[in-house]
Formats: structure tokens, C-alpha cells, sequence
């Protein structure tokens, strides 16, 4: 298992505490080769989460649910964390 699989089977497992019904997880690393935080390995990943928890959060707090899961893992493995954090009366058709 390659370190990009790896750490997206991570996250992956520790966003399972949320529940969510729709997970997709990116691996942008490519886009960033050369970024002085790609530097070491560390990678960007984009993270699109549906899940009833963020039902009645603002935004800053679902990211908050989310960053309080990997926060061990930033600034490595995972450099950088686009989140995309709905809850599921937003994404009604599971559409990342």
C-alpha cells in the first residue's frame, strides 16, 4: 500500500466517528509538488463529508468536528485540508 493510500484509509477511518453518508476523500499533493509544506511528504487533501452531526452547525463548527479527528496528523502526514462539511439536508441527492 502506497503512503497516499495510506493516509487516505486513515482519515477515512478516523471520519468514521461521524457517521457519514457520503465520504470522498482527494489526494491534490500533485498540484502542490514543490510547496515548501509538500516538502517531507506532507500532503493536500480534499475532503467532501456528509453527515446528520453537522446538522444546525455553523461551517467553523463542522470543520472543528472534522479537524478535532486529525489534528495529530497535522502538519504530517497532512499538510493541508480542504473541507468540504455538509449536512445532509444540504446535499439531499449524496452530490459531492
Amino acid at each position: 500500500m502506497s503512503h497516499d493510500t495510506d493516509r487516505i484509509a486513515l482519515i477515512r477511518t478516523r471520519l468514521a466517528a461521524l457517521a457519514p453518508t457520503t465520504l470522498d476523500i482527494r489526494d491534490d499533493s500533485h498540484l502542490h509538488a514543490g510547496h515548501a509544506g509538500a516538502q517531507g511528504g506532507a500532503g493536500h487533501y480534499h475532503v467532501h463529508i456528509v453527515s446528520a452531526r453537522f446538522a444546525g452547525l455553523a461551517p467553523v463548527a463542522r470543520h472543528r468536528l472534522v479537524y478535532d479527528l486529525l489534528h495529530d496528523l497535522i502538519p504530517h502526514p497532512i499538510h493541508a485540508l480542504a473541507l468540504d462539511a455538509q449536512a445532509p439536508s444540504q446535499n439531499p441527492k449524496g452530490n459531492p
